[in-house]
């Protein structure tokens, strides 16, 4: 006898789950920046303590060769003490002693700080490597919430989907989770770090100003000022990776232009864009979908081609656009790809090029490189 779901009752399961996974993630997210903000208070102390052990070193290191001229000293005095009075050889006596004792001390000073210091670099990667879990489960929990989040009123029809159609739409869950990491690791390990940075060492200038160090303080504040500029840089390059403003502005041929340059000093490989025809006018939505297939198939080649030359031609015609994307590198076999279930990069694609009634062919063979074809019809 079939059982009937009740789906009020897998809705309140749902929400309840939704709930829990939420207050969860909050807390992970919060013990993340709790890591976070100790890692920063950590590094500030052991950049003070790297410093104070460099002097530290110095001084033992004068000592020491202020030990061996008064070692040398006191040697020259005992085989000749007939030449030198009491006070000669007492006084070189006392030097040689007063010496020994400070530089044992320094050595002893030398030692702590150095034990200090190892142990601060194990507290910092501790906390690096709860962060990293953390920020690994935060994003689980995501694709999670992500997918329970879903149009909750058709759960009857999901139930009674494809298994194909399942997996799918947790595979695009997962990409936009990916992508939101990827920018978040961006903006992490790019402006984020080089903010903090700067206030680290803004504070160290602020201490330069009191004990007026004034020459040291400004070659500190012109270093602060190329940091500032290169994560500007850094903040932009985001924003162009996210949405081309320029598509709007200049139009999809400059834009991708630009875009292929950037890729060429990132991917070290040779990037020729070959165009046919004068660009139409084109919807938006054409320009930004044209644009993510070029970028799909590019950093499709940074992960996998190991490719030397890449072409990129797009060619307009009267009623349709034509993009074919191809590159020397490795290639692999199609129908492995599929069978492994790797293939989600194509499905993506696919997607893409279905909601503009488009079609897409791709070919590789291993050692033979890959080619992607697109065929878009315009719709002006």
């Amino acid at each position: 006898m079939n059982k009937v779901i009740d789906i009020s009752v897998l809705d309140g399961v749902i929400k309840r789950t939704i709930e829990t996974v939420e207050t969860s993630k909050t807390q992970i997210f919060d013990i993340a920046e709790s890591a976070r903000q100790q890692g920063n208070s950590l590094k500030f102390d052991l950049h003070e303590l790297r410093q104070e052990i460099s002097k530290v070193i110095q001084k033992v290191d004068a000592l020491e060769l202020a030990y061996r001229k008064s070692r040398n000293r006191l040697v020259q005095v005992s085989r000749n003490f007939h030449m030198y009075t009491e006070d000669d050889i007492r006084i070189a006596y006392e030097e040689a002693s007063r010496i020994q004792v400070e530089l044992s001390i320094y050595r002893e000073r030398e030692n702590n700080l150095k034990r200090r210091r190892n142990d601060l670099e194990r507290q910092l990667r501790t906390l690096e490597e709860t962060i990293d879990r953390a920020e690994k489960l935060v994003s689980q929990m995501s694709v999670v919430l992500g997918y329970l989040t879903g149009d909750l009123s058709k759960i009857g029809e999901a139930l009674e989907s494809a298994k194909q159609t399942q997996l799918m739409g947790l595979k695009i869950i997962q990409a936009q989770e990916e992508e939101r990491k990827r920018v978040a690791r961006e903006i992490h390990d790019g402006p984020a770090q080089s903010m903090a940075n700067v206030v680290l060492r803004s504070e160290i200038v602020e201490r330069m100003l009191k004990n007026e160090r004034i020459l040291e303080a400004q070659m500190e504040l012109h270093e602060l000022k190329e940091m500032v500029r290169l994560s500007l840089a850094d903040v932009r390059r985001i924003i162009f990776d996210l949405r081309p403003m320029a598509l709007d502005d200049l139009g999809l041929v400059p834009t991708l232009q630009k875009y292929i340059q950037t890729c060429e000093e990132r991917i070290r490989a040779s990037i020729d864009l070959v165009v046919f025809g004068v660009e139409p006018p084109l919807r938006s939505s054409v320009k930004a979908a044209i644009f993510r297939l070029v970028q799909e198939c590019l950093n499709n080649v940074e992960k996998h081609a190991g490719a030397s030359s890449v072409q990129v031609k797009l060619e307009f015609l009267q009623e349709s656009l034509s993009l074919v994307v191809k590159d020397d590198g490795v290639g692999f076999d199609l129908e492995k790809r599929m069978a492994n279930g790797n293939s989600f990069g194509l499905l993506g694609m696919r997607e893409r090029v279905q909601l503009l009634e488009g079609s897409v062919d791709l070919q590789s063979t291993p050692g033979e490189g890959t080619k992607v074809i697109f065929q878009i019809p315009l719709k002006i």
